[in-house]
Order: C-alpha cells, then structure tokens, then sequence
C-alpha cells in the first residue's frame, strides 16, 4: 500500500514507518510537506496518489496553544483540512491521530467514541476543528484518539521525569489529572491495523487502564530502578496557562464493539520501554 505519513520524523511517526515495513511508505515533516500550504499539499498528495493517508504532524504545545492561537488552529484544523480536501480529491482514506484533550473532564468515568466533546483549551479546540474537517470532506476517514504519549523518539513525560529524577532526587508531580499513558510503538501499530481495515470512523487507540500523572512517574522511577522522591501536587500549584481535564481516560469502545484486539496495559508498555 502507498502511505503518507505526516509528522514523520517525531515519536510516532518515527515507529509508524518501523511498523509499515512492506508498505511504500512517503514519510513527511515540515521540511519536506507543509501541511498549511493548500497548494502544496495538493501537490504532494496528487504526485504520490497514495491510497491512505496517516496525519500524525500537529501542533502539540498545550500551554504554547494559549499563546500562538492562530498558529494552533493553522497546524491543527487548516492543516487537517487540506490533507482531508487533498486526499478526497485523489482518492485516498485519511487517518487523524486526535487527542483526548477534545474532552473537558468532567463526565467523572471513561469517555468512549460516543460522547459529545466540549476542549478546555486551544489546543483541544483546535484538534477537534480537526477532526470536524476530515468528517465533512471526507468520505473514507478513521479519526483516532490517543492520550499520553510517550516513546523512545522525541520529547516526552518519561524522558523528561528520567532526566529530572537524575538531577534532582526528587520531583513534584500533578496527582489530580488521570488519563491512559500509551506508548508510541503500540500505538503505532494499533493505528496500522485501524488504517487497513477498512472500518472507517472514530476510535478510541490508549493503552488500557488509567493511573494520575503522579503514580505514572512513579512506575517509570520503579521501571528504571532509580530511588526517586515523588511528590504529589494539585493542578492549580503547576499555573499553567492552559486548563487541562481532570479525567480524560478514553474507553477504546470502538474497537471491543467490532471484535478488534484491546491495546495491553500501560504498564506492560512502559516495561518494553525500558527493555
């Protein structure tokens, strides 16, 4: 099969183009497609004709969101919609990687593929502007949300607890914000699988079970066998300037529904990070 993947050279896209191998595979990031350039995108998508597009690239800066508001809805909606207007036009199924920050948090249990989202913050806004692009001009789209990220490319909550606990002997972590860590390379696969099934629609792609911020850091200080003082905090002591939901655990309801394999637990994910 013919791939684009945007976003190509960050945490995920970096493990989605290990996990297609067999496919041809046209990796993308900023240097090579900007996906806010209509005119480009255009180009690219009709010079490669690929029949499935995997739409990774975002802007991700939750509290910078709040800042550069334009810039967020240009990456995170605009950029989705000329991928979605591109691969309408040339016959391709589109593949968004969503957040489960399009949720405000407050529902007090598990959001699933079935309820209405309400963001807290740019950011989340401008994902599900995103998402609302790919549904009205597309006729062959997955929408995936994901939550947590974290993997062995890039930026992430372990990289950065693992540094922090190494320079300091001991951290402050949020201990009222729950959610699903999930790891990048399971992630990966999971939305290869979704991309070539053909069973278009939204999904719900975390890892299953949910822990704070808080216990999280704790796991991966346990995982690297590092003696580590966590210190449990509130939100309101971080003064962020982006709100984020209290509880933003996502039930992959989509996927127990249609009889497809459950992602494993973040805790069995976060062991193979470390192996």
């Amino acid at each position: 099969m013919r791939i684009i993947v945007t976003g190509a050279n960050g945490q995920l896209g970096t493990d989605l183009q290990r996990t297609l191998t067999g496919h041809e595979v046209f990796p993308g990031d900023i240097e090579e497609l900007d996906i806010t350039d209509f005119a480009a995108v255009l180009r690219a998508v009709g010079k490669i004709r690929p029949e499935l597009i995997i739409h990774g690239a975002a802007f991700t800066d939750v509290d910078g969101a709040e800042l550069h508001v334009d810039r967020a809805f240009q990456v995170n909606a605009i950029g989705a919609q000329n991928l979605a207007i591109a691969s309408e036009e040339y016959g391709a199924a589109i593949l968004y990687v969503s957040t489960d920050f399009v949720f405000d948090g407050g529902k007090g249990e598990a959001y699933t593929e079935f309820d209405d989202p309400n963001p807290l913050s740019v950011y989340g806004a401008s994902k599900l502007a995103g998402e609302r692009y790919v549904m009205a001009l597309t006729t062959r789209f997955y929408i995936c949300r994901t939550a947590w990220l974290y993997g062995r490319h890039g930026h992430n909550f372990v990289k950065t607890m693992l540094r922090l606990g190494e320079e300091r002997g001991s951290v402050s972590v949020v201990d009222d914000q729950v959610g699903s860590p999930t790891f990048a390379a399971d992630l990966a696969a999971k939305l290869v699988e979704i991309g070539m099934s053909g069973r278009y629609g939204i999904y719900h792609t975390t890892n299953a079970g949910s822990v704070s911020w808080c216990g999280f850091a704790k796991k991966i200080f346990e995982a690297a066998a590092m003696d580590v003082e966590v210190k449990p905090i509130k939100t309101s002591e971080m003064q962020r300037p982006a709100p984020r939901p209290a509880l933003s655990v996502l039930r992959n309801l989509t996927l127990e529904l249609q009889g497809m394999e459950p992602m494993r637990p973040w805790e069995e994910g976060l062991a193979d990070y470390f192996k």
